[in-house]
């Protein structure tokens, strides 16, 4: 939908969207002027383990022609469909697929020489393992990668691809971060943290900035949570410019780490789980990030696993754009109508777009049967010549498309000289679904719904 193209002021491939940092510094400077108004009350607020909004500032200065200004496309479709004015801040389209190289870039610029000599280390099964990678690659610094042993081929040889050295260790992400810790100490590195570092919230937080340029009279941000870097960054820099805009956080049911962790004022490890979601999963929420998410966030609202599935496939569908379930979360919560807008100018932020293509073509499946695109059944049939033929027939009749069939004598359950034949169709609708049924039993066919 949109190309990716260097963000070198000057640049031959240059968009109109990377122009867009040549010409913030009028709006910098009137961030900087809020700056100075809020300072007193900010000063007294904020401690030396949070950010401000000059953290934010400075730290765009230092991504500046390193990371792609990424566009913030309206979307009349899903305006339609939520009853907001929604705009698409794609953060799919950074190089490494994902926001998270804003906040690694930050952290990774403000290494002193000493410290970029020795290298630095990461525990991550994703996103910001390829955006440590990639950055401190670009400046000739070591990077060791620690990621779980189940992680995903794809994701490793990413990783690598990108110039990190990976160490695959642990049964899990809080075993490889333990790992890295030990790697860490014992090589006298830097430990870059996914979310809970102000430098990593700073750098995240400079979409905030760009969705302030970019969208007139903006009124919310709908942003995905996991550990808080993001939303605590996009928070500080959305509500110190202009207080009034609303800034809600999405998270998944199955692991609301942050969410609890507002209720108990505190952060609080919460039971595994697994979720598409898997670039948001985090059990526990940063000690770093919540206080700054209680003071900026104005709420917090999960989505289920199947609401996340058809997001990702209302973006692919009617946008064109690839997420990842992490990315899809801020949608989900507008297309399900769980937060308490109301016809507002809304960012919505697609965090990424690092998906598995398996993972992909499950949730495409499974939201065409959720619309009663696509059913499958079981049914059973006489073993003799023809049958197959008339029921391919009468479902050719209904002009229903079939898409796989699985042919199975041995089907337990199934009388002997009988068959079964596990059919999966390709529907207009519900409506169609319902007509073919109701043909079948009209037919006599003795079946069931699988799907």
């Amino acid at each position: 939908m949109f190309a990716r193209t260097c963000a070198r002021p000057g640049c031959a491939t240059s968009s109109p969207w990377q122009t867009g940092f040549g010409r913030s510094d009028r709006k910098i400077s009137r961030i900087f002027s809020l700056l100075r108004s809020y300072h007193l009350s900010t000063a007294e607020r904020v401690s030396e383990t949070s950010i401000t909004l000059a953290d934010v500032v400075a730290a765009r200065e230092r991504l500046r022609n390193s990371i792609y200004y990424s566009p913030c496309a309206h979307s009349q479709m899903l305006s339609s469909i939520t009853g907001q004015q929604v705009f698409l801040k794609l953060e799919n389209l950074q190089m490494t697929g994902s926001f998270k190289e804003r906040g690694a870039l930050n952290r990774i610029a403000l290494l002193t020489p000493e410290q970029a000599a020795r290298g630095v280390v990461a525990a991550s099964a994703g996103n910001h393992a390829q955006g440590v990678a990639y950055h401190a690659t670009k400046r000739g610094i070591r990077a060791v990668i620690v990621m779980p042993l189940a992680t995903p081929l794809v994701k490793v040889t990413a990783t690598r691809g990108f110039g990190a050295e990976v160490v695959l260790h642990g049964a899990n992400y809080d075993e490889a971060y333990e790992e890295a810790r030990r790697i860490c100490a014992a090589q006298n590195m830097t430990f870059i943290h996914p979310f809970d570092d102000p430098a990593v919230m700073a750098g995240q937080g400079t979409i905030g900035l760009e969705l302030l340029e970019q969208i007139p009279d903006l009124e919310a941000v709908v942003v995905p949570i996991g550990g808080g870097g993001l939303i605590g960054g996009v928070a500080c820099a959305i509500k110190e410019s202009n207080p009034r805009i609303k800034v809600i956080g999405a998270q998944t049911s199955r692991l609301p780490s942050m969410k609890v962790a507002v209720e108990q004022h505190r952060p609080v490890t919460i039971p595994p789980a697994t979720t598409i979601a898997d670039g948001i999963a985090v059990r526990r929420a940063g000690e770093v990030t919540l206080p700054v998410i209680e003071r900026y966030v104005d709420e917090i609202v999960t989505v289920d696993e199947d609401e996340i599935a058809s997001a990702i496939l209302v973006l692919l569908e009617r946008e064109k754009t690839l997420a990842e379930g992490a990315g899809a979360t801020g949608l989900a919560s507008l297309l399900q109508k769980k937060t308490s807008l109301n016809g507002a100018r809304t960012a919505v932020i697609i965090g990424g777009g690092n998906i598995d293509v398996t993972l992909l073509s499950r949730i495409i499946e499974r939201g065409l049967v959720q619309d009663g695109r696509m059913i499958r059944l079981r049914i059973h049939l006489l073993d003799k010549p023809g049958a197959l033929a008339e029921l391919t027939k009468l479902i050719a009749h209904h002009r229903v498309n079939i898409v796989d069939t699985l042919y199975n004598r041995a089907y337990y359950g199934v009388n002997l000289g009988d068959t079964t034949i596990d059919i999966t169709l390709e529907t207009r609708g519900p409506a169609q679904v319902a007509e073919l049924l109701a043909a079948l039993d009209a037919g006599g066919y003795v079946y069931s719904r699988v799907l």
